[in-house]
């Protein structure tokens, strides 16, 4: 069995470039940043970026081109393709792009930058906290006869 399946979440790096192949297909690329935060040798926390390039093709890049810019957050689920080609000193090139396959969009900045979905507060400590102006979800009781616990597979 074989498998090629990659999910990154990361930050864009440039904004998505949309193009349209002789066909008329739509085709998007785009580069992600994905962090990975290590402690070094010596106790020092340290951060590495790894930089990504994104195909996206059909509708998928239509959508990317127009919601998606550079700094905005996405989620990208696709497979490794590696592709070569001679550059015009006749010298062989290779690289290896994710052939995104679904794309989810993180939260659109609000108008001061921050997450519409998630307002930094001043509680005090410095820290953010959820803006408490959201709609409260619905509680759902076991005891009004619809749902019975020993029916709950957790």
């Amino acid at each position: 069995m074989n498998l090629n399946k990659v999910f990154i979440f990361g930050n864009l790096t440039r904004d998505p470039e949309l193009r349209q192949t002789p066909t008329g297909q739509s085709v998007a690329t785009f580069g992600v940043a994905t962090n990975s935060f290590f402690t070094d040798k010596a106790g020092q926390k340290q951060k590495k970026a790894e930089f990504h390039t994104i195909v996206v093709w059909g509708r998928q890049a239509e959508i990317a081109s127009q919601y998606l810019k550079k700094g905005s957050s996405a989620l990208i689920e696709g497979r490794l393709q590696t592709r070569t080609w001679q550059d015009k000193q006749g010298g062989n090139r290779q690289t290896t792009e994710i052939i995104c396959e679904r794309m989810q969009l993180g939260p659109r900045p609000a108008a001061g930058g921050a997450p519409a979905d998630f307002s930094p507060r001043n509680t005090g400590q410095g820290a953010p906290s959820v803006d408490d102006t959201h709609e409260e979800l619905p509680e759902i009781s076991v005891d009004d006869g619809e749902i019975k616990p020993e029916n709950i597979p957790f």
